[in-house]
């Protein structure tokens, strides 16, 4: 049994206590030690990139720099290192790209690196409760390596507020969504990506087989298509964003409710650990 297979068992066959587990091989590291670290892993990058070109698949350039990384004899490297999420009999597992001595990278092999990529990033860190990770993108003409630092070894995740101000339970159904958006939160923690929060609480109401609808869109009764909602209770849709300035985006969701027909949307906004919860209506 591969080191990889015999991670993903062992998370998977042993009773899981904690909403988040992984292997405890991920480390918070000096910027002396990491500037150690890195200086080997970009120049294995580079090797990488020189060698195969910039067009392989992902997983490809993963392979060879564990490989390059384990022929060197001095470090301590994984690949596909499973992070499992969950909260009941919710089920999330995470596949993390390469550790080197404790120290996270995210492979890409991309024309450009974007803000989502970063995202991802910042969501594994803070998971893990990392102080840093380093983004590699072997598409570009050069391989780009993007560090980010992050807060999650000196803040506690789970000090989350909950504000219910402008919201209206429209239904139990309504109610238990909300209170499951809450537990969630308060078990994993903030500052993690909206589509987690989303798809435990798509699990928890059914699946997408209960909630995703694909619902008209009429302007002055002329139906020009069709959008993508989640359905919580009748005619009562929900979103889950991770907005930082949420007005823009509360203007657009009001302007495309005039058009389905839902009467209401029932919208979670967790930012950082800090939760919002609005109804908006007709």
């Amino acid at each position: 049994m591969s080191p990889k297979e015999l991670l993903v068992r062992t998370l998977l066959e042993e009773e899981i206590s904690m909403p988040i587990e992984y292997p405890r091989i991920f480390r918070n590291v000096s910027d002396a030690e990491f500037a150690d670290i890195d200086r080997v892993v970009m120049g294995c990058a580079f090797a990488s990139q020189n060698e195969l070109g910039r067009v392989c698949e992902e997983r490809v350039y993963e392979n060879d720099m564990a490989a390059r990384l384990r022929a060197m004899g001095k470090f301590d490297i994984h690949t596909q290192v499973p992070v499992i999420v969950s909260h009941g009999t919710f089920r999330k597992m995470y596949k993390l790209d390469l550790i080197v001595n404790g120290v996270l990278y995210e492979l890409k092999a991309l024309a450009m690196l974007t803000s989502v990529h970063e995202a991802q990033g910042f969501n594994y860190s803070a998971l893990l409760e990392l102080d840093r990770f380093k983004l590699l993108n072997f598409g570009s003409a050069i391989v780009e390596g993007r560090l980010k630092r992050c807060p999650f070894a000196r803040l506690d995740r789970r000090e989350v507020t909950i504000s219910r101000g402008r919201w209206k339970p429209m239904s139990a159904k309504c109610e238990s969504l909300i209170q499951q958006a809450e537990e969630f939160l308060r078990d994993w923690g903030g500052f993690l990506e909206a589509a987690l929060y989303m798809e435990s609480l798509l699990f928890w109401n059914g699946g997408e087989e209960a909630c995703a609808r694909r619902v008209p869109v009429y302007r002055d009764n002329i139906q020009l298509g069709h959008h993508n909602v989640n359905i919580i209770a009748d005619d009562i849709a929900f979103e889950v964003t991770a907005l930082e300035n949420p007005e823009a985006y509360e203007a657009q969701l009001c302007r495309l409710m005039q058009l389905l027909p839902i009467r209401a949307w029932q919208w979670i906004n967790i930012y950082h650990a800090n939760m919002t919860v609005v109804t908006l209506r007709k």
